[in-house]
C-alpha cells in the first residue's frame, strides 16, 4: 500500500532519514514547513495557530517531529519554556486542525520520548509503567497529552518515546565521534546510568511499520530491546573505533559544564524496553550496540535507510 506521509520537523536526523526511506519504498513525503520558510509549500505556524494544507490532498499519515532540540544550549528558563511550547502548541495545532478537519489521515505518529519515565536506575520499564519525575518527564506527559482532541476525534494516534538515535550523520553519536577518535572518550559519572538507543535504520523503519500495523496506538517504545549501561555503551564505541576509552566525565565537571541538562541527559538513565513492537512481531534490524556501531561507523557522512 503506498501512503502519503506529511511531516513536520522534516530538515531533522529523523525527518531527512525518513523522507530518503519513505522515498526509496515508493511512498509519498510532503514536509510542512514553517511559513517563514515555506515558499508556497504546505506550510505552519505554530505560534500563530495557523496551518496552510489548501493544496495538499489525499493525506494517508502525519509524523509529527518538530521540537526544540533539547540538548542545544544550556537550559536557561527561556530555553526551558521553548522546548516545552515547541513541541505542546505544535502537537496541540496539528490535533486540533486534523480533528476538524473533514479529511482526516488514518494514523498520526506524534513524537514523544523515553524521557517520559524519569531517571529510573535499574528499573526495566515499558509502556505500561508510571511516568517519572523531572522536567523531560513532564515535557513529555503534556507533549502526548496535547493529542487528546485526534483521539476524541477517533484518529489512531502513536505516542512515540524515541530513545537515543544512533546516525553519524547527527545527534549524540555524531557530537562523540570526534573526541572518541581522538582517544578522549570516557565514562560519564558513575557510568552505571543506563542509555536506551535505537539505530536511525530501525527508527525510520519502526515508523513505517506503526503507520502500516493497525493494531499500535497510544505509547510505543521506538528503543532497540537491550539497553545498555553509559560504561558499556562508551566501551564498545571504543573498540567500534580502536581508541581507548580513559577519560572519564565526573558528574560534578558534567553539571560544570552542561547545568541541570546534564543531570536528566547525561547522568540519569532509563532502561526502556520496546515490549508493544517485541509483542507484535517487529524484526529489529539491530538490537546488539556492538552490531549496530559496525554497521553506522561504515560511513560517517550519512546512512543507508533504504
Amino acid at each position: 500500500m503506498t501512503v502519503k506521509v506529511l511531516i513536520t520537523g522534516s530538515s531533522g536526523l529523523i525527518g531527512t532519514a525518513l523522507i530518503e526511506s519513505l522515498s526509496a519504498n515508493g511512498h509519498e513525503a510532503v514536509r510542512l514547513l514553517r511559513k517563514d520558510v515555506a515558499e508556497g509549500s504546505p506550510s505552519w505556524d505554530p505560534e500563530k495557530g495557523v496551518i496552510d494544507l489548501a493544496d495538499v490532498e489525499g493525506i494517508t499519515a502525519v509524523v509529527h517531529l518538530a521540537g526544540d532540540n533539547i540538548a542545544k544550549g544550556r537550559w536557561t528558563d527561556r530555553k526551558k519554556a521553548r522546548i516545552v511550547n515547541s513541541r505542546v502548541r505544535g502537537t496541540r495545532l496539528l490535533s486540533e486542525f486534523f480533528a476538524a478537519s473533514a479529511h482526516k489521515p488514518f494514523v498520526i505518529v506524534s513524537a514523544s520520548a523515553i524521557g517520559f519515565y524519569g531517571d529510573r536506575g535499574e528499573e526495566l520499564v515499558d509502556e505500561t509503567s508510571e511516568p517519572g519525575n523531572g522536567f523531560l518527564a513532564d515535557v513529555s506527559k503534556q507533549w502526548e497529552g496535547a493529542t487528546a482532541a485526534l483521539v476524541d476525534a477517533g484518529v489512531r494516534v502513536v505516542n512515540a518515546r524515541f530513545g537515543i538515535v544512533l546516525s553519524p550523520a547527527g545527534g549524540a553519536l555524531k557530537k562523540m565521534l570526534l573526541p572518541f577518535r581522538m582517544g578522549l572518550g570516557g565514562v560519564i559519572g558513575s557510568g552505571r546510568q543506563y542509555m536506551s538507543w535505537v539505530s536511525i535504520d530501525d527508527m525510520v523503519e519502526m515508523i513505517q511499520y506503526v503507520i502500516a500495523n493497525e493494531s499500535m496506538q497510544g505509547p510505543v517504545n521506538f528503543v532497540s530491546p537491550n539497553a545498555v549501561s553509559n560504561r558499556e555503551f562508551t566501551k564498545t564505541l571504543g573498540r567500534a573505533l580502536h581508541r581507548p576509552t580513559i577519560f572519564p566525565m565526573p558528574a560534578f565537571a558534567a553539571q560544570l559544564a552542561f547545568g541541570e541538562m546534564a543531570n536528566e541527559l547525561l547522568l540519569a538513565g532509563v532502561r526502556v524496553a520496546p515490549k508493544k513492537l517485541t509483542d507484535s512481531g517487529y524484526k529489529f534490524r539491530h538490537s546488539v550496540l556492538g552490531d549496530a556501531f559496525e554497521h553506522l561507523l561504515q560511513r560517517t557522512d550519512g546512512i543507508s535507510t533504504s
